[in-house]
């Protein structure tokens, strides 16, 4: 097994990196007081689906929670919820991710339960049919089964009656050509009422294998104790690595294309989305964060202050921008809510608004002020041991590099208003923007 130490800032002690023959990596981090954290990061999300089984992850989380042959469907949150424990889990297009966060209890007797409890749900998934539930035909409207199928399926028709959500899919979709990142990641009805309980046990044992997962345990605990604990309870017993495989990368779109569909909605919205730099580019990466709180994070930000605080009539109702983080390449991107009628002077606001960050270039102030926000983001994310685990969870899946989080720090403070003028001509040109719209229906 080989060992590496990162120094993660705001630690007392260096992280301790366990790389096991297998492929399966244990992390282990030092935070003072009684909470502790048990999460496994799995590199897998909609990253690894198709048209035909889109959702399956997500489907696939749910149903890790219906039971091993140790313990029936329920038994894992019982049992921990009665120590005091949050139990939960997430889906995303890069990974999906199991967490506990408890008091370790006396001795870490809870820890050591948790973590028994974590690795048999994570590696002995029983994926009952009458927890599924049989698949259906979504037209016939006699099938009431409430079973784990239609839990997800009216998950996902409430998500997408979500107007925020309907421009976001539509922006998202039309940014790619061939990268599963099109795809929503929560998948459609017409895919969830037919999988079958094969076609994700298949998904299952092939993508959640060793060298696709990350144990995580954050806490104040004997560290040699807890490795020979987590080296126990996670025993593949010789199951085999997922195949290699890497997606094309998509270019960005090379002039601006608009988007618009309508639906049952009072106001309307638009999001400009563009393709940037790979989430590993820390670099890149930070440049962009701190070009989306200059331009539009909060009440000080130039989209606010210009298009909401200072335009003599209302046209936007809300209005920002944020940089999401991807391994084969992040999103950034403009949202506005504005009035119906006004559409054509809010597309020309936001666009004159986005070539004033060259012809009124970023000052030192602004970019002073986005590192002291930036800093304090990540001092904030050492504060609890969850925080602690998923910050580690996203170096080491989505950047597949914990050593990155040693450089943070020294990369931002090395920042310069030249590099963000880089970054946005790099990135930020309106030709290569995709402009989703969402309008009432007339």
């Amino acid at each position: 097994m080989k060992k590496s130490l990162v120094k993660y800032p705001f630690l007392t002690k260096e992280v301790e990196v366990y790389e096991r023959e297998n492929g399966h990596t244990i992390v282990l981090a030092h935070k003072e007081g009684e909470m502790a954290n048990v999460s496994t990061w799995v590199k897998t999300g909609s990253i690894n689906e198709d048209d035909r089984i889109n959702g399956i992850s997500h489907f696939l989380e749910h149903l890790m929670f219906k039971g091993t042959h140790k313990h029936k469907a329920g038994e894992f949150d019982r049992i921990l919820e009665a120590k005091g424990a949050i139990v939960n889990a997430a889906t995303w297009k890069d990974y999906t991710f199991y967490y506990v966060t408890l008091p370790q209890g006396e001795n870490g007797k809870d820890l050591k339960l948790a973590i028994e409890l974590h690795a048999d749900m994570m590696l002995d998934p029983v994926l009952p049919e009458e927890e599924i539930g049989a698949p259906f035909d979504l037209n016939d409207t006699t099938v009431t089964d409430k079973r784990e199928r239609h839990v997800v399926i009216e998950e996902i028709r409430m998500r997408k009656d979500q107007n925020w959500t309907k421009v976001y899919n539509a922006c998202n979709y039309n940014m790619y050509t061939k990268h599963p990142y099109k795809r929503d990641v929560i998948g459609t009805p017409e895919i969830i009422s037919q999988v079958t309980r094969d076609d994700i046990m298949n998904y299952y044992q092939t993508f959640y294998s060793p060298e696709n997962m990350t144990t995580i345990i954050v806490g104040d605990f004997d560290s040699k104790e807890i490795l020979e604990k987590v080296e126990k309870e996670f025993d593949f017993k010789g199951r085999k690595n997922a195949p290699k495989k890497v997606n094309e990368i998509d270019s960005s779109v090379s002039s601006t294309k608009i988007v618009e569909n309508s639906a049952h909605t009072n106001t309307a919205y638009a999001m400009f989305g563009w393709l940037g730099p790979k989430a590993a580019d820390l670099k890149g990466t930070i440049c962009l964060d701190l070009i989306s709180i200059i331009f539009g994070d909060g009440g000080s930000s130039r989209l606010y202050q210009n298009l909401i605080e200072k335009l003599p009539e209302q046209v936007f109702n809300m209005i920002g921008s944020e940089n999401y983080q991807f391994k084969d390449g992040n999103n950034f991107f403009i949202q506005a809510n504005f009035k119906p009628e006004k559409k054509e002077e809010a597309l020309k606001l936001i666009e004159n608004e986005l070539a004033n960050l060259i012809a009124k270039p970023i000052t030192e102030a602004e970019l002073l002020k986005a590192k002291k926000k930036t800093k304090s983001r990540f001092a904030f994310a050492a504060e609890t041991v969850s925080e602690i685990g998923e910050t580690i969870g996203y170096y080491t899946t989505v950047c597949n590099n914990l050593k990155l989080v040693e450089d943070y720090l020294k990369d931002l403070d090395e920042i310069t208003l030249e590099d963000l003028k880089t970054s946005i001509e790099k990135y930020l040109n309106i030709n290569n923007a995709v402009i989703s719209i969402l309008m009432p229906e007339k």
